[in-house]
C-alpha cells in the first residue's frame, strides 16, 4: 500500500527546501506523491520548480497586486481546503515559516488530515522577531503531528514546548540536500551563460582573485526603513573605502526594498544592482564570493558548506547552531557594526579563517532519506494500529 502525501509550499526559500523531498518522494514506490504550489512567490517560484524539473498537481495561483497577509492567509486557506475536499491524503507536508506553511497547516488541521513540519522547532523565542514567521512556525508546531528538527537545538525547542520525543527526528537541512544537487549541475553550466547573465565586465570582476566581492541580501520586514537605510550606507561607506571591492546585490523586487537600495546605492561604481537571480545563480555566487551579508536564513545554512562568512543583518536568529559554529555573526543594521565586521573579516586572514574553515552545524546533505524513513515508521505504524481497533 502507498502512502498519499501532498506537499504544500509557495515562496522560493521553500521550493528550494521541499524539491529533494518531492524527488525523494516521487523516487520512492512507498509513496504516492501530490504537489500543490500556492504561488506566495510566483516568478521566482517558477524558477526553483523548472530548475529541480518538478511539476505542480496543484496550483492556487495566489499571488495578487498588492496583497498583504490578510489575502495570503484567506486564498491558502481555502485553495486548501477544496484541494482536501476532493482528495485524501494520510499527510499533508509544510515548511519552516512561511504563510503558505501556517495556512496550509492550519486547513489540514480543520480537515483531521495529520501533518508533518519540515524544519521544525526554530525559535527566536519573540513572535515578533522576525514577523510574521516566529508566529507561523510556532503556530504549525502546534498543529503539526511529525516534527522534522533540522538540529538537535530545534529538537529541545520542540521538546519544551511538550512535543513528545516519539514525534521528533533530527534530520539535518535539507536545503543541504538542495545544495549539493544545484552545485554538481554547476559544472555544465557554460561560461557564456554567466557571462550572459552578469555583463561580462561584472562576470570578470567577480572572478578576478585579486578583488574582494561581497555578495548582499536582504528582504525581511523587520529591516523596512531605518533599517535598510542603515544597512545601505554601510555598504556605501565600504564602497567608498575600498574602491578595488566588488558589493553585489540581487536586490528584492518588494519596494520597501528597492527605495533605499536605489536612492542610495544605484550610482556607485563598484556595486552591483542586479535583477533577483535564479537559484543556481545565487550558489554561484556563493561560490565566487568572500562574504555574504545577508537576511536570509537559508543563506545562514548554505554559505557555511562553501566555507563562506556569513554577516547576518539580523538582531536575533533562529539560526544559533551557526553562531555558536563560528561561521555566522550576527551585525544587526548598524552602519558602524557592518562596516567593522565587514572589514575585520577582510583584512584580517585569520579571522577571515576561523570563520571559513568552521564546520557547518546543518548536515551532512542526507536530511531527505531521514525524512522519508520517518514518515513511512509512523505513517505505516499508525494505519497498522488503527486497523487493529
Amino acid at each position: 500500500m502507498s502512502l498519499k502525501v501532498l506537499t504544500v509550499f509557495g515562496t522560493r526559500p521553500e521550493a528550494i527546501k521541499m524539491a529533494p523531498i518531492v524527488l525523494g518522494l516521487q523516487k520512492d514506490n512507498r509513496f504516492e506523491s501530490k504537489l500543490c504550489v500556492t504561488g506566495q512567490h510566483r516568478e521566482m517560484l517558477d524558477q526553483v520548480l523548472q530548475l529541480f524539473d518538478i511539476k505542480a498537481d496543484f496550483d492556487l495561483d495566489i499571488m495578487k497586486p498588492g496583497q498583504d497577509l490578510y489575502d495570503v492567509t484567506s486564498r491558502v486557506l481555502l485553495g486548501i481546503r477544496d484541494i482536501l475536499d476532493e482528495n485524501s491524503f494520510d499527510l499533508i507536508l509544510v515548511h519552516g515559516d512561511t504563510t503558505t506553511c501556517f495556512a496550509a497547516g492550519l486547513a489540514a488541521f480543520y480537515h483531521n488530515t495529520p501533518i508533518g513540519h519540515i524544519e521544525a522547532g526554530l525559535r527566536t523565542g519573540n513572535l515578533k522577531a522576525p514577523f510574521p514567521e516566529e508566529a507561523n512556525r510556532v503556530l504549525v508546531g502546534r498543529l503539526a503531528n511529525l516534527h522534522f528538527a533540522p538540529t538537535q537545538s530545534a529538537k529541545k525547542n520542540l521538546l519544551s514546548e511538550s512535543v513528545q520525543d516519539s514525534d521528533i527526528v533530527v534530520t539535518g537541512n535539507t536545503v543541504i540536500d538542495a545544495l549539493h544537487i544545484i552545485r554538481n549541475k554547476l559544472p555544465d553550466i557554460a561560461t557564456q551563460n554567466w557571462i550572459d547573465l552578469l555583463g561580462l565586465d561584472l562576470y570578470s570582476s567577480i572572478i578576478d582573485s585579486q578583488r574582494k566581492t561581497i555578495l548582499i541580501t536582504g528582504h525581511r520586514r523587520e529591516s523596512f526603513g531605518h533599517g535598510f537605510i542603515d544597512l545601505c550606507n554601510a555598504v556605501l561607506e565600504l564602497a567608498t573605502r575600498y574602491p578595488n571591492w566588488n558589493f553585489v546585490y540581487p536586490v528584492h523586487l518588494n519596494p520597501n526594498v528597492q527605495k533605499p537600495v536605489n536612492d542610495i546605492l544605484g550610482s556607485v561604481p563598484n556595486i552591483n544592482l542586479i535583477e533577483p537571480v535564479s537559484y543556481e545563480t545565487i550558489v554561484w555566487l556563493m561560490i565566487n564570493s568572500d562574504l555574504i551579508l545577508t537576511d536570509s536564513g537559508g543563506i545562514q545554512e548554505e554559505a557555511p558548506s562553501l566555507g563562506k562568512p556569513v554577516l547576518v543583518t539580523r538582531s536575533v536568529t533562529e539560526r544559533p547552531e551557526a553562531v555558536e559554529a563560528g561561521v555566522v555573526e550576527l551585525v544587526g543594521t548598524n552602519t558602524e557594526t557592518i562596516v567593522s565586521a565587514i572589514e575585520r573579516l577582510l583584512l584580517d586572514d585569520n579571522e577571515y579563517a576561523k570563520m571559513a574553515n568552521a564546520i557547518n552545524p546543518y548536515g551532512d546533505g542526507q536530511a531527505v532519506p531521514r525524512v522519508l524513513e520517518f514518515i513511512y515508521f509512523k505513517l505505516s505504524n499508525s494505519i497498522q494500529e488503527n486497523a487493529l481497533v
